[in-house]
């Protein structure tokens, strides 16, 4: 029986993704090439390039596949504790290299497809939890439940893009303190 050619494929397309992000960790963008992902992946380079036409849309590819874990969303509970939570885990998944090396070229190149794909989820989750602050009455009714959201996370993604100043915890903490001044009621 011949081997199954879709199957054998799919192999090929998971082994190139994950060869592309071990590398971009391991050497950074600049110095990846497809003919060293073609090689870790056990391809040939015409099987990359048959699938993407560059190594920015292949990194794109294998970091919306095998991207930061989210994990399971734990249950919302005090909002300062949760927007704290919220906004580390945003800079903890900025720490990871794989992720810093991807996003900066996805970011340079202007693929607004990476904001849809990756950072809209934290923002939706943030969103989520500020709406039932306002229901609840923690926050002001007139607050801008999106705007918000965003107040709380630009701060941070300014940082990581411009490298303004260290990306920690405390910092993010800081900017849920000063969010929550001007929310609460």
């Amino acid at each position: 029986m011949p081997p199954d050619a879709a199957r054998r494929s799919e192999r090929s397309r998971r082994a190139v993704l994950e060869a592309a992000l071990e590398l971009v960790e391991a050497v950074g963008y600049a110095r990846l090439t497809i003919e060293a992902v073609a090689a870790r992946a056990g391809v040939g380079k015409q099987t990359i390039y048959r699938w993407w036409p560059s190594k920015g849309p292949l990194l794109f590819d294998a970091l919306v596949e095998y991207g930061p874990a989210e994990g399971e969303p734990l249950p919302w509970g005090e909002l300062g504790d949760d927007l704290r939570r919220e906004l580390r885990h945003a800079v903890r998944q900025l720490e990871e290299r794989r992720f810093d090396q991807v996003c900066r070229v996805l970011v340079h190149e202007a693929r607004t497809d990476l904001v849809t794909l990756l950072l809209t989820p934290r923002r939706m989750r943030l969103e989520e939890r500020l709406a039932l602050a306002q229901r609840a009455g923690e926050i002001r009714g007139d607050v801008d439940v999106p705007a918000a959201a965003e107040l709380l996370l630009a701060p941070v993604y300014q940082r990581w893009l411009l490298r303004t100043g260290p990306l920690t915890g405390t910092f993010s903490d800081t900017v849920v303190a000063l969010a929550l001044r001007a929310l609460c009621a």
